[in-house]
């Protein structure tokens, strides 16, 4: 895709060094895979505001994606492994192609959990982490864990990296760095987005979903990368011939009539001794949903919660799944230099690499898998697969619903992603308070990070049945436009350099970013070109820096 002048601008403009975002000195590791060597500092710049700017009806975003998705170019996609260092794809992914055809510049891959934490036992290894990538951390509090796996696609859209970022899920995996990170995530249903070229845990539960730091950002990205794809026959489920425009679905007025509902044995069950700040949010939050116009329908419960037969089939289902979806995303590499084919060499090349970090982060996952005598197609895989249909859909979700005539269930983030994970079923996650000043601090398994502390965020989930993504689109962002629980709390680290701090405010309209740019098409050029070296005078080595913003990237210049 050529870029027009204007946009190539404004990429050069958002390339600031990433040692602006943070003074401390404090690496927070959310860029695995920069496409040019410097990074973004967008914190308050929504996707609008850059329409605006081109005076276009196209998306025209700056964008990350969550560094297991396969571009083509001279990005690495690793999954967060050195054993895929250098490897590259035959094509690109799917998903990154609709970005570009829509008028997004990626400008990095966003670092993940190693394997989408799908490698050692909790207690071994931690959210975020990989051995290319390092630990991320969370901005809102000194080494916050920062949940996982999307972990740096999350970290960065809410420090300001970029405008929008691209996860993936296959339990949990937007929605919980999303809240963790005080923004939104959309996990879509399973088949709305292609997997296309995306390092894959589970074909029967991974999904590709945005994350943006509001709902309405969050919803111009999914109506970009959701369509039918011929790469991935789940696509071809979806009801609909055209796509809908989810922006359309941002309605202030999403919660009046309707019918919401708390399932609270699904609840309960994830409950402890660091939760009580979160229920008591969830609980004003209730009132704020009735507030709005809604019918909330408390005790809509799941008919069964049977904790033991979900971890039992969904690790067979998962174990096997990866066994057979990693070895066919490998065959597909066009040029693969450390000889990987199998998960089995993965193993061995961790085993016999320093740089992977073993046996400090064990390979207990990988060695469970490889000892099992079943393969995805076998009979107890897929008896394993459906009875994990049956509990999230008529026990568990579409249950619930269906049982109380209801458009969305609303549940804790952390207490809504399992059961949707095993039915294929989307979420919407919003921001919904942080832990109170005099919080008690915990420790991830390992020790190494923050789980629970002071200012970190946590969220609130909008569940749904398949396909259902417009109706929890509506309702999520009533409630965001009625709370806006995201500008209660800034990040404790926070970038110190604005895009807006190189316009001269008005008095009408003083520091209004949208506004400013609304100068005669003619102008934008030379507007933006003022602003770019504004920005790159702040910067030092200039002529270096200029020469390899000009010379990594030939495509975009």
């Amino acid at each position: 895709m050529q870029f027009s002048l204007t946009a190539r601008l404004v990429y050069v403009i958002s390339a600031v060094s990433i040692a602006l975002s943070n003074p401390t000195g404090e690496r927070l590791s959310h860029l695995a895979t920069p496409s040019l060597p410097a990074f973004p500092l967008l914190d308050n710049i929504s996707i609008e505001d850059l329409q605006v700017l081109f005076d276009n009806g196209s998306l025209t975003s700056v964008n990350l994606v969550r560094d297991n998705i396969a571009t083509k170019d001279k990005m690495n996609n690793t999954a967060g492994s050195y054993a895929l260092l250098g490897a590259k794809a035959s094509r690109e992914s799917s998903v990154v192609l609709r970005l570009r055809d829509a008028g997004v510049v990626v400008l990095g891959k966003a670092t993940m959990g190693e394997w989408a934490q799908c490698r050692s036992r909790k207690a071994s290894s931690s959210h975020g982490w990989s051995a290319y990538g390092g630990q991320v951390l969370g901005a809102y509090y000194p080494q916050q864990d920062p949940s996982g796996s999307s972990s740096g696609s999350a970290v960065a859209v809410s420090i300001g990296l970029a405008v929008g970022s691209i996860g993936t899920e296959t339990s949990g995996s937007i929605v919980n760095p999303a809240e963790k990170s005080n923004v939104v995530g959309i996990k879509p249903t399973l088949g709305l987005t292609s997997r296309d070229m995306v390092i894959p845990i589970s074909l029967r539960q991974d999904t590709v979903g945005p994350i943006g730091r509001t709902v309405k950002d969050a919803a111009y990205m999914l109506s970009a990368i959701a369509g039918k794809d011929s790469f991935d026959n789940w696509t071809s489920t979806q009801p609909y011939e055209t796509t809908p425009d989810y922006v359309k679905s941002c309605n202030h007025l999403g919660l009046k009539g309707a019918r919401v509902g708390i399932p609270r044995n699904g609840i309960d069950f994830h409950l402890d001794d660091s939760t009580k700040p979160v229920m008591d949010a969830f609980e004003t939050a209730i009132q704020t949903v009735r507030h709005a116009g809604a019918r909330v329908i408390e005790e809509a419960n799941f008919s069964s919660y049977d904790a033991p037969s979900f971890a039992r089939n969904s690790s067979i289902v998962l174990d096997t799944d990866f066994v057979a979806g990693l070895s066919n995303y490998l065959s597909q590499l066009a040029t693969n230099p450390n000889d990987i084919h199998a998960l089995s060499d993965i193993a061995r090349f961790t085993r016999f690499h320093g740089q992977e970090h073993y046996p400090d982060r064990d390979t207990y996952v990988w060695d469970r898998q490889l000892g099992r005598n079943i393969t995805h197609e076998s009979s107890e895989s897929w008896t394993a697969y459906q009875a994990n249909l049956f509990m999230g859909g008529e026990q568990g979700v579409v249950g619930a619903l269906d049982r109380h005539k209801l458009d969305a269930l609303i549940m804790p983030t952390f207490a809504a992603f399992h059961l949707p994970a095993i039915a294929g079923l989307p979420i919407v996650s919003v921001p919904l308070g942080f832990y109170p000043a005099q919080t008690a601090l915990r420790m991830n398994l390992k020790k190494t990070l923050v789980s629970v502390a002071p200012n970190i965020p946590f969220g609130i989930a909008f569940v749904g049945r398949k396909w259902s993504e417009e109706k929890l689109i509506s309702l999520a962002y009533a409630f965001e436009q009625r709370t806006m629980i995201r500008r209660q709390m800034r990040p404790y680290i926070r970038p110190t350099f604005e895009l807006s701090d190189q316009l001269e405010p008005t008095e009408e309209t003083p520091y209004k970013l949208k506004v400013q740019y609304r100068a005669p098409a003619m102008d934008r050029p030379k507007l933006v070109y003022e602003i770019m070296l504004k920005t790159i005078s702040r910067l030092t080595s200039l002529r270096s820096w200029v020469r390899s913003i000009f010379s990594v990237n030939g495509s975009l210049f």
